[in-house]
């Protein structure tokens, strides 16, 4: 059975306002280490989710068991959650209600090859890491991975939704005898955008015979590529851009829209049809997708809201859903797009600092302040001093601390060319998303310490 048709039957067992949701997945996973696979998955799997709105409360159950007896019990927990979230409460919840319906457009999100999921490939592409990581005297760890999902949704408010679409990533991070890493990724809607050969060689590149030096506290001229740009954009996505925190007014942006609050070159927009990212055609209560525009030359314009914030807010949903009824924490820009500057390359960012630092990807972030965006975390893979405009030592990995706001503020130049980010680390439903993203030049990169 088709997921649109079961998601309609589901709901023929529900009563009252309800919406039910179909996802199907079927996907690949190759994880290797030290140049050897260590493990592989293949999901096969359909769930259905049904979301019951009661008195302004909703209440949420979801299974696997795609039987009449399945779809009736799952319906039935919904209900009852429903109901006693709204007896429990003693008076109306702030649901608004489900979306009436809405034209959603297509997109080319959806690659026939990759959906074949063929074994081979991800072998293929783990000897190719392997041999090119073997010619520099290194060896491949990382991940391989590739899906095919479909989402469904009948909801009593009228709406009938189907979506397709293909997502493929593949990591390698290269590592010496030492201890020393390098890092490169690739992503797309499909393994045509993944050359394994050249991540490898990429990784391999990052990974420097001199010994890594020590670098003070203190704050420094940056280049970020773009692995890095992404982790703080997405992190910025939750910080600034989420509708219910902005309406309780927790968000970054609170009181600051139609301010500016980056450098004029900051033109940041999510944008579910751009060629390079992750489209939908809607979102998780079935709300069409559009190009939202949320920083216009260093100004802050909107934030993005699901059914639930966007009443709260007293404006209606912009399609950023990621659960039916409406995430706990809020909704979230899940196609967000930062255009390219003038800059030919890295090279052309690190030409006019005489002493600075390069950074190829970000990890461990965690918030200090959400308000001021304040956030800390460490370099890994592939961190370097810029000397005299150009690549020099290697540099131990270093903490940071600072403002997302604040660096876009100080940003001075971005690549023209742009690259799709991600982290395919999937614990449940399968749901990709990324940042398309180009290298950035700042000042004042607030390092807090060595790592250890």
């Amino acid at each position: 059975m088709e997921p649109l048709e079961l998601a309609e039957r589901a709901l023929g067992f529900a009563t009252g306002e309800a919406q039910a949701t179909v996802v199907r997945e079927r996907s690949l996973l190759s994880r290797f280490a030290r140049s050897r696979p260590t493990q592989a998955t293949e999901v096969d799997d359909t769930s259905v989710s049904v979301l019951r709105v009661h008195d302004g409360h909703t209440g949420s159950a979801d299974t696997n068991d795609l039987s009449d007896e399945g779809l009736r019990d799952v319906a039935a927990r919904a209900d009852a959650a429903a109901r006693a979230a709204a007896s429990a409460a003693g008076a109306p919840g702030d649901y608004p209600g489900l979306p009436r319906p809405a034209a959603a457009r297509a997109h080319h999100g959806f690659d026939p090859l990759t959906a074949q999921l063929d074994p081979a490939t991800a072998g293929a592409a783990l000897d190719a890491a392997f041999a090119g990581c073997a010619e520099r005297g290194l060896e491949a760890f990382g991940i391989w991975t590739a899906g095919a999902v479909d989402t469904a949704i009948a909801s009593s408010s009228g709406i009938r939704a189907d979506d397709a679409v293909t997502d493929a990533y593949m990591k390698v991070i290269a590592r010496d005898d030492s201890g020393r890493t390098g890092w490169a990724a690739g992503a797309g809607t499909g393994i045509a955008a993944l050359a394994p050969a050249v991540l490898a060689e990429q990784a391999a590149a990052k990974v420097s015979r001199a010994e890594p030096v020590d670098l003070a506290p203190g704050e420094y001229p940056v280049v970020l590529e773009p692995d890095a740009v992404g982790s703080l954009l997405e992190f910025l996505g939750y910080l600034a851009f989420n509708g219910l925190s902005h309406a309780e007014g927790r968000g970054a942006l609170v009181g600051r829209l139609g301010q500016r609050v980056a450098s004029p070159a900051i033109n940041l927009s999510d944008s579910p049809r751009f060629p390079r990212t992750l489209p939908r055609s809607f979102d998780a209560e079935g709300v069409p997708k559009a190009p939202l525009p949320l920083i216009q030359d260093g100004v802050a314009h909107r934030v993005v809201h699901d059914t639930r914030s966007a009443a709260r807010a007293g404006t209606v949903s912009t399609g950023h859903a990621l659960e039916p009824g409406g995430a706990p924490f809020g909704p979230q820009p899940t196609n967000l797009v930062l255009s390219g500057g003038g800059a030919a390359g890295e090279a052309e960012l690190m030409a006019p600092i005489e002493r600075g630092l390069y950074v190829t990807r970000l990890w461990y972030l965690n918030p200090v302040h959400e308000k001021s965006t304040l956030t800390t975390g460490t370099t890994r893979d592939g961190t370097f001093l810029i000397e005299d405009g150009r690549i020099g030592r290697p540099v131990k990995d270093v903490r940071f601390t600072d403002s997302i706001l604040r660096l876009l503020e100080a940003t001075e130049a971005l690549t023209s060319a742009q690259r799709l980010v991600c982290e395919a680390e999937f614990y449940g439903r399968r749901f990709a998303t990324g940042v398309v993203t180009p290298a950035l030049r700042a000042q004042g990169f607030r390092i807090t310490g060595q790592t250890v």
